[in-house]
């Protein structure tokens, strides 16, 4: 995990719903605080966050878009596809980065170690340093709570701001209806 944002999806049962804090930090310094770190890709059909560096961030999600563009939006053949990109660029490889991207199908954390992970739920996936809060927050607030995906993803995000000093409380999230 890396001190640099918390990402934080939810594949439910009506929404697809990903969220991201906005600050940017350098070291001991907060640059800004309302970055954007998730965006739709694949003609809105795909949501994706990033913890890393922002410059990192544009440059890989511009590549899995092409990676989308190839496989005709499929997002399982993409991630594979990516993460071997990914993993053989000696360049990227290096990076302190990960994504989560998501459908109304599938969720996948991302790395530039190869790892194309698929959480165990198959619904929720952090990332960041203030993900291990946010997931927390989001396992208990599914479990005894009745807000809807966007909520709790918001909800969740708002603890994990409370607790990581990398993370703060300009949330912004992005939906795909549908779901299931």
């Amino acid at each position: 995990m890396f001190d640099a944002t918390t990402i934080l999806a939810y594949k439910g049962k009506n929404k697809a719903v990903i969220g991201g804090d906005g600050q940017v930090t350098f070291g001991d310094s907060v640059l800004k605080a309302n970055a954007t770190k998730i965006r739709t890709l694949g003609h809105g059909k795909i949501l994706a966050g990033f913890a890393g560096s922002t410059a990192d961030a544009f440059n890989l999600f511009d590549m899995f878009e092409d990676f989308l563009e190839d496989k005709k939006g499929d997002l399982l053949k993409s991630v594979i596809e990516f993460s071997k990109a990914w993993r053989k660029d000696k360049v990227l490889r290096r990076l302190e980065a990960m994504m989560i991207v998501l459908n109304n199908d599938h969720i996948f954390i991302l790395t530039g170690n190869g790892d194309v992970v698929e959480p165990e739920d198959g619904e929720l996936a952090s990332i960041g340093s203030g993900g291990n809060y946010a997931i927390s927050a989001a396992r208990a607030l599914k479990k005894h709570s009745q807000l809807d995906e966007e909520e709790l993803v918001r909800e969740s995000l708002n603890v994990a701001a409370d607790l990581c000093i990398y993370t703060n409380h300009n949330i912004k999230t992005l939906i795909l209806e549908g779901n299931k």
